[in-house]
C-alpha cells in the first residue's frame, strides 16, 4: 500500500497548491455564512446539523471532482501504469481526505453558533450526518470527474442534476432510491432522526457503495 500512500499524498499536496483548493472552499465559507447568520436556538442543534450535512453534498462533490480532476491526463496514465488496479484508489482516498477537512470546517463552525452547550450526542450525531455527507459527495464529484466525462460541461451538468435528482426522490420519499438527503432534515426537524440510526445510514450508503463500484469499473474502461 506505500506507494498507493504516496500517490494520495502527491494528489493531495498538488490540489492543495492549485486554485482548484480554493473554489470549494469559498463556496463552503459562504453557505456557512448564510446557515449560521445568526445563532442556532436551544433545542434545534440536531436539525441544524442535519441541514448542514445536507446542504454540503454539492460543495463536497465539487471539491472531490476537483481534486480528481487537477491530474494531467498523461500524469495519470503513468500512475495507472505503475500501479494498475489500485491507481483508483489513491484518488479516492486524496478525495476523501479533502472531503474530510471541509466538514469538519462545517461542523466547528456548526458548534460555534450552538445557543446552548453541544452534547456529546449532538457532537457524535454531527460527525455521523456529515461522513454521511462526504459519502454521497465523495461518489458524486467522483462520477462527475474527468476520468468518467470528460466534458466541462457535461460534467458539471451532471453534478447539478444529480444532486438535484437526489433532492427530487428524497423528497418524494424513495429512501431506497437515493441518498436521502431530505429525509435527514425533514427526520431532523420532526424529532425522529435518531430512531432508527443503523437503517438510516443503510440508506445513506447504500447508492454511494453501488456509485463506488460503478466508478472503480469506469476507470478500468477510461484510464
Amino acid at each position: 500500500m506505500t506507494p498507493v500512500i504516496a500517490l494520495t499524498r502527491f494528489r493531495v499536496a498538488g490540489y492543495v497548491a492549485s486554485h482548484r483548493a480554493l473554489q470549494p472552499l469559498l463556496a463552503l465559507l459562504a453557505l456557512l455564512a448564510i446557515l449560521y447568520a445568526g445563532a442556532v436556538p436551544a433545542g434545534q442543534e440536531i436539525a441544524a446539523t442535519a441541514d448542514s450535512a445536507a446542504m454540503l453534498v454539492p460543495v463536497l462533490a465539487w471539491a472531490a471532482r476537483g481534486l480528481l480532476d487537477t491530474e494531467p491526463d498523461e500524469q495519470r496514465a503513468v500512475a495507472l501504469s505503475a500501479l494498475g488496479g489500485r491507481e483508483p484508489v489513491s484518488g479516492l482516498l486524496a478525495a476523501f481526505a479533502s472531503l474530510l477537512v471541509l466538514a469538519a470546517i462545517a461542523e466547528a463552525a456548526l458548534l460555534t453558533r450552538l445557543a446552548g452547550s453541544p452534547t456529546l450526542g449532538v457532537l457524535l450525531t454531527g460527525v455521523w450526518l456529515h461522513l454521511l455527507s462526504v459519502a454521497a459527495g465523495l461518489v458524486l464529484g467522483a462520477l462527475t470527474s474527468r476520468p468518467i466525462l470528460r466534458s466541462p460541461a457535461v460534467s458539471t451538468m451532471a453534478l447539478i442534476f444529480g444532486y438535484l435528482w437526489m433532492l427530487a426522490l428524497s423528497f418524494a420519499g424513495a429512501r431506497w432510491l437515493t441518498v436521502p438527503v431530505m429525509a435527514w432534515m425533514r427526520d431532523a426537524h420532526h424529532g425522529v432522526l435518531l430512531e432508527q440510526p443503523l437503517l438510516l445510514t443503510a440508506q445513506s450508503l447504500l447508492w454511494p457503495a453501488i456509485g463506488l463500484a460503478a466508478y472503480t469499473w469506469l476507470r478500468r474502461t477510461r484510464p
